[in-house]
């Protein structure tokens, strides 16, 4: 199968960097990247202790917003009092999400099992009690979704990491190597609890611009994880010890480079609960979001942040629900899918078959009358709105008979066939696309 690829330079605005994976050859991942590859949508939850006043995690008293003392004392309020872990799976798989990650642990470290590492835990420093992620990882394979772990490799609160507040520090790590190997010790011993304890099919490292490659034994990291399940994928937080990319927030204009990435992004302005935040977006951002995600090729990691009780906004759920009723009726567009056909040929997000066969057309916003691709060799068999019986005819228009370049397909898509949110059409082809990239007039062994 040949694919098309975009060549364009892709800049993060983010932690991840171009090179995130600069020591993983692709051709040595791609049978284990294949599911990751195949899902689309996961699902991120950021739980911990800040929801308790629905403050930034960790950053709050880092970027000295609030004392860290205050920061610590919410401790005291997280409960867990309603947290319902089979009601998370269910909804996490009614937005058709193919795995979930949840924050095991951030730079604030709260770990939410119970640590035999440290009393800095759900179960021996909060009234909750109890581990919180053994019940939703076992709620989650119940339902068939893949399990994925964050972990914060910085920790504020440990006496031996160097770092602090912003603009303070306890020590350099390049001199105090000894207070450094403790440290590292430490983290790389409660990567092993999450490791042992959960066996997470995907890992979501964060934090890694602190240190460098060689001062977090990243390799070593790596190889302690895939050891123990050689499936593992690491995200791209790794030094470059990582699988794939994974920007955050800023949505790319181009296709990244990398085989695999994935997008992860809030539903409002923060990660976690924050009660004051009320720039939600709406299911139809969300999905025209997705679908322009899926259409280069990538996943989007779309968060949730339930309060300190473990009550999930309603705003969140709405767009879950909605998310996931779309995702059911367009779902042969969007899972097991390849990315679609350059920029250019049709005005709006595509996506293709594996076998490259069927081209979907996304349709944005409220798109009635005739919409056009150009540049596609391929005869069309049969034009079908995705979810629906309904077939819709094409026209040809420009197509010289004396020259080999392709016309532009008119497809007239009717008022009463449109989607509430965003109409797919399923182009079925005779071969495997085929475009015309060139300049117009005669077809050239340089087109």
């Amino acid at each position: 199968m040949k694919r098309i690829i975009l060549k364009a330079v892709f800049a993060f605005t983010s932690y991840a960097s171009a090179c995130a994976q600069q020591h993983v050859p692709p051709s040595e991942i791609a049978q284990k990247m294949q599911w990751f590859s195949d899902a689309k949508l996961g699902i991120f939850i950021h739980w911990g202790i800040y929801s308790v006043n629905g403050v930034d995690e960790s950053w709050s008293f880092h970027n000295k917003k609030i004392p860290y003392q205050d920061y610590m004392a919410q401790l005291k309020g997280f409960t867990a009092a309603s947290y319902d872990p089979a009601a998370w799976a269910s909804l996490i798989k009614e937005s058709g999400a193919r795995y979930a990650v949840i924050t095991t642990k951030h730079h604030d470290g709260v770990a939410l099992w119970d640590s035999k590492l440290s009393k800095l835990d759900a179960v021996n420093s909060t009234p909750a009690k109890r581990d919180v992620l053994t019940p939703f990882y076992a709620a989650l394979r119940k339902e068939g979704i893949k399990a994925g772990a964050y972990f914060s490799l910085i920790d504020w609160s440990y006496p031996d990491y160097p770092g602090f507040l912003k603009d303070s520090s306890r020590y350099n790590a390049a001199k105090d190597t000894i207070r450094w190997q403790r440290f590292r010790t430490f983290y790389q011993e409660q990567l092993k609890e999450v490791m042992t304890r959960f066996n997470p099919d995907l890992w979501w490292f964060d934090g890694d611009w602190e240190h460098s490659a060689a001062e977090w034994e990243a390799a070593k990291v790596r190889t302690m994880l895939t050891s123990y399940n050689p499936g593992a994928i690491i995200n791209g937080r790794l030094q470059g010890y990582g699988d794939y990319e994974t920007p955050e927030q800023n949505f790319p204009v181009t296709r990244p480079h990398y085989n695999w990435w994935e997008l992860c992004m809030t539903i409002n302005s923060n990660w976690g609960y924050h009660p004051d935040d009320t720039n939600w977006k709406t299911p139809y951002e969300i999905i025209t979001i997705f679908a322009d995600v899926v259409s280069n090729g990538g996943n989007l990691l779309l968060d949730i942040g339930p309060d300190a009780a473990g009550h999930i906004p309603a705003e969140e759920v709405n767009v879950l629900k909605e998310l996931g009723a779309w995702n059911k009726k367009h779902a042969p567009a969007i899972f097991n899918t390849i990315g679609g056909i350059p920029q250019g040929h049709f005005y709006g997000p595509t996506t293709l078959s594996k076998d490259s066969t069927t081209l979907y057309l996304f349709l944005p916003g409220k798109m009635t009358g005739n919409v056009m691709v150009k540049g596609l060799m391929n005869d069309i068999r049969r034009i079908q709105v995705v979810g629906t019986n309904v077939e819709l005819s094409h026209k040809i228009v420009g197509k010289i008979s004396w020259s080999s370049v392709p016309g532009l397909v008119y497809i007239d898509v009717p008022e009463n066939v449109q989607d509430k949110y965003m109409t797919v059409l399923a182009l079925q082809l005779d071969k495997p696309v085929k475009l015309y990239r060139g300049k117009g007039g005669f077809l050239t062994n340089n087109d």
